[in-house]
């Protein structure tokens, strides 16, 4: 780690989501990595977030504001007081309010660099606040970029940058595989299908249950996270008979360990979400991939072999995908390197480390320690 000084350009990321998802989980992995570069980081957050909870357990400055409310005089008081307090060198937003919000009072106080991250493929309520506070626009993906431009975002202003993950942290490990399966136990011939993620309903869990159901009774099904659909899915694997060959895990703080023990990853989300991270880690893990046919999943699977697209809650198709992946050379240590590397020049952490610095430095915020 780069040492800090009071010289070092400070890096302000704003959210005003009080949850906790793939989105929280980029904004954090970007300020680890600047603080680790040099850059002297902070965060504004609602007081009551998940982002600020987790912020100040990592030792980041967190800068609580009561919320990003537009019409709330009281909030933008207190956006004010940070700003003066703090004077960032850059801004990054991330969510509509704050987005709004911050990129007016970053404007006003000459911030040198403001930027706006878009996560998700969804169509925005309106391009005038993309247009009008950043100067760089920071979208994780390049299909969210031909949306955002198709809805009158400057293109000129777009940097595509998808989210970085560790490249050595998530790569197949035989001892995490066996510990695993053992701990839950799965046999040698059994096909273990697994889904990382948040059980929401984007998600689209219910159709690998339904798929499960219709699948032999070596095929064992994994899911690892938790959230609020929990409870109905596993009523629902009850209710189809399965519970003996479906595993909810809860949520795990190592998924890596998780997805060695996995044959094949089962991504079923339906909405048009941004490129997730479980996707990728599942890829950099060597898996082969069952995908729910959207486009901002399609890119980071068009560039490996091992995959199957299926519409989705179509039950047969998702059997076929299976049988099909079944009949790979699963865990081949060639294959899994080389879509591992393949991954990794695209959305490996020491890829977009290089792209945020290079992109600070053409706007002339550096650090020199």
């Amino acid at each position: 780690m780069r040492v800090q000084s009071e010289q070092s350009p400070l890096v302000v990321h704003t959210d005003g989501s009080r949850a906790w998802g793939g989105q929280e989980i980029r904004t954090l992995t970007e300020l680890r990595e600047m603080r680790r570069m040099g850059f002297r980081v902070a965060l504004i957050v609602p007081v009551d977030s998940e982002l600020a909870r987790r912020g100040k357990a990592e030792d980041f400055p967190v800068h609580a504001i009561s919320s990003f409310a537009k019409f709330s005089l009281r909030s933008w008081l207190e956006l004010f007081r940070i700003f003066t307090a703090i004077k960032p060198t850059v801004l990054n937003t991330h969510s509509s309010e704050d987005s709004w919000m911050a990129g007016a009072v970053a404007r006003l106080f000459r911030v040198p660099l403001v930027i706006r991250t878009r996560h998700v493929l969804a169509p925005i309520s309106s391009a005038l606040s993309y247009n009008l506070f950043p100067q760089v626009i920071f979208t994780c993906g390049a299909t969210i970029a031909e949306r955002i431009v198709s809805q009158g975002v400057r293109s000129d202003k777009i940097v595509v940058l998808p989210t970085g993950n560790d490249e050595n942290r998530f790569r197949f490990s035989m001892e995490n595989r066996e510990k695993v399966r053992s701990m839950y136990g799965i046999g040698e011939k059994d096909i273990l299908v697994g889904n990382i993620g948040f059980l929401r309903r984007l998600k689209g869990h219910p159709y690998i249950l339904k798929t499960a159901a219709a699948m032999p009774e070596n095929y064992r099904f994994m899911f690892v996270g938790d959230g609020e659909e929990r409870p109905a899915l596993q009523a629902m694997a009850h209710e189809l008979g399965i519970e003996n060959r479906v595993i909810f895990t809860g949520h795990q703080e190592r998924p890596e360990d998780f997805l060695s023990a996995l044959d094949i990853c089962f991504f079923s989300s339906h909405i048009e979400e941004g490129v997730s991270q479980a996707l990728v880690q599942g890829l950099l893990n060597g898996l082969p991939v069952l995908a729910c046919r959207i486009p901002s999943t399609m890119e980071p699977l068009s560039l490996i072999e091992d995959y199957r697209l299926v519409d989705y809650d179509d039950v047969p198709a998702a059997c076929q995908g299976l049988a099909e992946l079944v009949s790979l050379p699963l865990r081949d240590p060639q294959r899994m390197t080389r879509q591992h590397q393949v991954i990794a020049h695209r959305y490996g952490l020491q890829r977009m480390v290089k792209i945020l610095v290079d992109t600070y430095d053409q706007y002339g915020v550096r650090c020199l320690s």
